[in-house]
C-alpha cells in the first residue's frame, strides 16, 4: 500500500493526555504530523504537549458533548487551517455483572466509546472530507472477542467497530479511508489501573489463555498504529495475531471457544459481587480515575 506521508498533516486525537493516544501522538510528531491534543485531562494534555514539544495545540472536550467536539474541531482549524485525520480514542472501561454493575458506569462506558466517536467525527467531518483525509476509531480486539464481565466495554467497541464499517462506506466516493484500531492488553492506565484497583478483572484477565493473557508494551502498539496512519489501512492490529481473532471471529461464540469462560464465570461472579458488597457497586464496576466520571458515583 502507498505511504501516505505524514508531513505537515493535521491530526485530532481523542484521548490525547494519557496512554495509546499520547504516545502515538508523540510519535506521529517525530514523523512529521502535526497533533492536536482533545481530552478532559486539562493536567495530562499539559504534560504530553511539553514532551512532544514545538507547541502542539490542546483543547479540553468531553467528547459526549458534541458542542464540545465542535468547539474542538473550530481551535484546530483556526490554529491549522484544516484537519487531515481525525482519531476518535477516547475510551473508557467498566467491569461487572449485568446483574451487579453499576448501571451509571455501564451507560457512561456507551456515552464514552460510542457516543464519543459519533460526535468526534461528525464534528471533523467536513474539513477530513475537504482534504480527501483519514478517519480512526479506537476499537479493540473486544469488538470480536467478547469476555463476560465486560459486557459494557465489548458492546461499545462493538459499536464502534459497525460504525466504522458504515462510515467507511459513506465517505469513500470522498477519498477518506476509514480505520478501526484493535489492540489487545496494551500497558496503558486503563489496563494497569483495573488489574491493581479491581480485583475481579486482575482475576478474569490472569485467567485467560495465551496471547489474551499478555500485557503488551506501550512501544509495540504506537509503532503498528503509526505505520497504520502512513498506509491508511483499514484495519489497524496490534499485536499482528489480532488479525486472525478478527478473521475467525465466527468461532469465538462456539460452545468450545466458549468453554473456559464458562469454567471461570462462576468464581469471577463470586469475586465481583464482594467488591460490590465490600466497596459499592460503582468502585467495584470502574477505577478510581473513571469513577470521577460516573453520574451518581
Amino acid at each position: 500500500m502507498a505511504r501516505w506521508a505524514l508531513d505537515g498533516k493535521v491530526i485530532l486525537i481523542t484521548g490525547g493526555a494519557v496512554g495509546i493516544g499520547a504516545a502515538t501522538a508523540h510519535e506521529l510528531a517525530r514523523r512529521g504530523a502535526v497533533p492536536v491534543l482533545a481530552d478532559l485531562d486539562s493536567e495530562g494534555l499539559t504534560r504530553t504537549a511539553a514532551a512532544i514539544g514545538g507547541d502542539p495545540l490542546t483543547v479540553e472536550v468531553d467528547v459526549t458533548d458534541l458542542r464540545s467536539c465542535e468547539a474542538a474541531v473550530t481551535a484546530a482549524v483556526e490554529r491549522h487551517g484544516g484537519i487531515d485525520a481525525v482519531w476518535a480514542n477516547a475510551g473508557i472501561a467498566s467491569f461487572g455483572s449485568v446483574a451487579l454493575t453499576d448501571p451509571d458506569a455501564w451507560r457512561r462506558t456507551i456515552d464514552v466509546n460510542v457516543a464519543g466517536a459519533f460526535n468526534t467525527v461528525r464534528a471533523a467531518l467536513p474539513s477530513v472530507i475537504e482534504r480527501k483525509g483519514y478517519v480512526a476509531v479506537s476499537a479493540s480486539v473486544a469488538s470480536f472477542a467478547h469476555a463476560p464481565f465486560m459486557s459494557a466495554y465489548s458492546a461499545s467497541k462493538a459499536g464502534i467497530e459497525a460504525f466504522a464499517n458504515a462510515l467507511r462506506l459513506e465517505v469513500a466516493h470522498h477519498g477518506v479511508e476509514v480505520a478501526t484500531i484493535h489492540p489487545s492488553w496494551i500497558k496503558t492506565p486503563m489496563v494497569v489501573e483495573g488489574e491493581s484497583e479491581l480485583n475481579a478483572f486482575d482475576h478474569l484477565k490472569g485467567s485467560l489463555n495465551y496471547p489474551l493473557s499478555k500485557t503488551y508494551p506501550l512501544e509495540r502498539a504506537v509503532k503498528d498504529i503509526a505505520n497504520g496512519f502512513e498506509r491508511r489501512k483499514r484495519r489497524i492490529c496490534t499485536p499482528r495475531w489480532v488479525r486472525g481473532l478478527a478473521m475467525g471471529r465466527a468461532l469465538l461464540t462456539t460452545r468450545v471457544a466458549e468453554r473456559d469462560f464458562r469454567k471461570i464465570a462462576p468464581e469471577i461472579e463470586r469475586l465481583h459481587a464482594d467488591e460490590v458488597a465490600r466497596e459499592g457497586a460503582t468502585a467495584a464496576s470502574v477505577s478510581e480515575r473513571v469513577k470521577e466520571q460516573v453520574p451518581n458515583a
